[in-house]
């Protein structure tokens, strides 16, 4: 790996870890996936995203529910005074859990029974490691949360529960 490229992998993991956005030669977009929401309907990702600017929350274990719950009181607000902004649940499991889907779906759809709500969580079975890979998410220990444009090119991502300095971050990045 030259120096060039290692500089660059640090300045994206270090301003990843900060929660801002970063500027890289090639633009990380979110990469086309099958998944379901918990209307029932099959979704193609990210081109069922709707809005110029997206708040997309990837979780990866039940309890990680409870930092996607942080997110979406402040992201509704959000959604409120601007039409444009859109937010989404995006609970990622491995495909090896497919066979489970309508358990573990249907268990997800019992505790949602807004039909917005429902509508806005889309479950995807992936082989995770390439998905992972191609959003620069280098673990599953909290959720990530990431802002996309009209492109679905990430414009800014964080990890974990939001708080105060995150959510004027994430104000910052949706008036660029």
């Amino acid at each position: 790996m030259t120096k060039r490229m290692w500089a660059k992998s640090a300045s994206v993991l270090a301003m990843t870890m900060a929660g801002i956005a970063f500027a890289a030669d090639a633009p990380i977009i979110f990469p086309t996936v099958a998944g379901r929401d918990l209307e029932m309907r099959e979704r193609a990702l990210p081109a069922a995203f709707e809005g110029k600017r997206r708040l997309v929350l990837v979780a990866f274990q039940r309890w990680q529910q409870q930092e996607v719950d942080t997110w979406l009181g402040p992201a509704a607000k959000i959604a409120a005074g601007d039409a444009d902004f859109r937010y989404y649940e995006v609970p990622t499991l491995g495909r090896g859990y497919s066979w489970m889907r309508g358990f573990i779906d249907g268990g997800m759809r019992s505790g949602v029974t807004d039909p917005t709500a429902r509508a806005r969580t889309i479950t995807l079975y992936v082989v995770k490691a390439p998905f992972l890979r191609e959003l620069a998410i280098s673990d599953e220990a909290h959720i990530t949360a990431l802002l996309l444009d009209e492109n679905s090119r990430i414009i800014w991502r964080t990890t974990g529960s939001s708080d105060e300095t995150k959510l004027r971050e994430l104000q910052k990045a949706l008036r660029r």
